[in-house]
């Protein structure tokens, strides 16, 4: 019987998006089970300090990259930064997310491209630059999804085709990539509080229907989804190949 192994003393983890919310929690979290960390941020230098500094409270190394992932130019140079720090890239946690809160016939072509150049054109240019540092003994990649792939949310519709093309090129790289053992999957969270919810103009109102369709009771948290992608690493994950796992307490469910 396989037993629970979530060591990841000699591995080095990238975390996009990493300085706040669940990008910070996936980061703490592989920190936590052993791994190296570099994080990705744009705007909020200070955030990505202070998640720098949990990192290393862990007793990992950490790394602070601020790059915008929606140009691709950008991308190698950061995983550059990263071999020449850590010489490797074992987890690769694509969770960096833009995108545009409008009724889609108010959505115009740049609206439409800057959503789905972050959210979905990101995973693919990361993996190519990422997968050769990954070696002879493989990885992970993990994308961070939401409900909005498969489910209709008002102001949500170039977020969530963006998500819908993310979870569909997940499935494809997993294909392509499984004989060299790297692992592709996606975690969907259900709905999370973070400062992300706060550009929805009726925020509180979705939290509460939230609670109450929610059959655990409770909201999903950042470590939730955190919680999820550690075990993605894990042994006991190794079968899974191009699957979305949805970290919800259930509220997909229920119509």
């Amino acid at each position: 019987m396989a037993s629970f192994n979530c060591n990841l003393k000699g591995k080095v983890a990238l975390v996009t998006g990493g300085s706040r919310g669940i990008g910070r929690a996936i980061a703490v979290r592989l920190a936590e089970a052993g791994a190296d960390v570099a994080i990705n941020y744009l705007r909020h230098r200070a955030a990505a300090e202070e998640t720098v500094k949990l990192i290393e409270a862990k007793g990992a190394r950490a790394l602070a990259i601020r790059a915008n992932v929606g140009e691709p130019d950008n991308i190698p140079r950061m995983i550059d930064e990263i071999k020449n720090q850590f010489g490797r890239l074992d987890i690769l946690v694509s969770n960096a997310a833009s995108g545009v809160l409008k009724p889609a016939m108010e959505l115009n072509e740049k609206h439409w491209h800057w959503t789905m150049d972050i959210n979905a054109g990101t995973l693919l240019p990361l993996s190519q630059h990422a997968v050769p540092l990954m070696g002879q003994d493989g990885g992970y990649i993990i994308a961070v999804s939401s409900l909005g792939s498969i489910r209709a949310i008002p102001n949500y519709a170039a977020v969530g085709a963006s998500k819908a093309a993310l979870e569909s090129l997940v499935r494809h790289l997993a294909l392509e990539l499984a004989p060299y053992k790297v692992s592709v999957n996606a975690v969907s969270a259900g709905v999370v509080d973070t400062d992300a919810l706060k550009h929805f103009p009726n925020r509180d109102e979705m939290l509460t229907a939230a609670r109450e369709k929610t059959p655990t009771g409770r909201l999903t948290t950042p470590d939730d989804v955190a919680d999820a992608v550690l075990f993605l690493c894990s042994s006991l994950a190794k079968q899974i190949q191009g699957q979305t796992i949805v970290v919800d307490g259930g509220y997909s469910i229920r119509g």
